[in-house]
């Protein structure tokens, strides 16, 4: 019998050999980041941001929502954001991909986090992620946890850390056939 572990690192490889070759439009790294929210506390010194109530971050083609959420410059001014929902909204991200015309990685759960430095988004908390072409969903992953690695292309889905074998399936994903998307270019 295959333990929790092994399934979602199948699942991450599977997923991850799947994937095409368009990363995260590159314009966005050099983007001022937009704040709305209905309070900002802001730390110059320390370069510290916390949002409560109705956030909405836009960096370029990034979008993220959330109800709290707190965003650290590091000195090299690579941002990391850390954006909760509440007890009856979802955390959200959203971002245009390079290449394919009107493609974009979509996602949403209790909790998004994004480094821009690594290009690593983390969904946790009934998470979901999509990849869209056109508003049509090629991919679609669901787990309690998903990582999504811009610069290796890979997904990683993971179950909730006290999930017991009969729980299964705890991570799910839908994969669009790629022999279509290669040929047209």
């Amino acid at each position: 019998m295959m333990t929790l572990r092994k399934i979602a690192m199948s699942l991450a490889l599977l997923v991850g050999c799947l994937m095409t070759a368009a990363h995260a439009e590159k314009a966005d790294q050099d983007k001022p980041i937009i704040l709305e929210a209905e309070k900002v506390s802001v730390n110059d010194v320390q370069q510290i941001y916390e949002l409560n109530g109705a956030v909405l971050l836009t960096k370029g083609s990034i979008l993220i929502t959330g109800e709290k959420g707190n965003i650290k410059v590091d000195p090299e001014g690579y941002e990391y954001v850390d954006i909760q929902g509440a007890s009856e909204s979802i955390a959200s991200f959203r971002q245009r991909r390079e290449g394919p015309a009107n493609e974009f990685m979509q996602g949403r759960g209790q909790t998004v986090t994004y480094n821009a430095k690594t290009e690593l988004l983390t969904l946790t908390g009934d998470a979901s992620l999509k990849r869209l072409q056109d508003m049509q969903m090629l991919d679609q992953l669901r787990g309690w946890k998903i990582d999504y690695d811009d610069v290796t292309q890979r997904y990683q889905v993971f179950p909730p850390t006290n999930a017991k074998a009969g729980d299964l399936p705890l991570a799910r994903a839908i994969l669009s056939p790629r022999r279509k998307a290669t040929l047209v270019k």
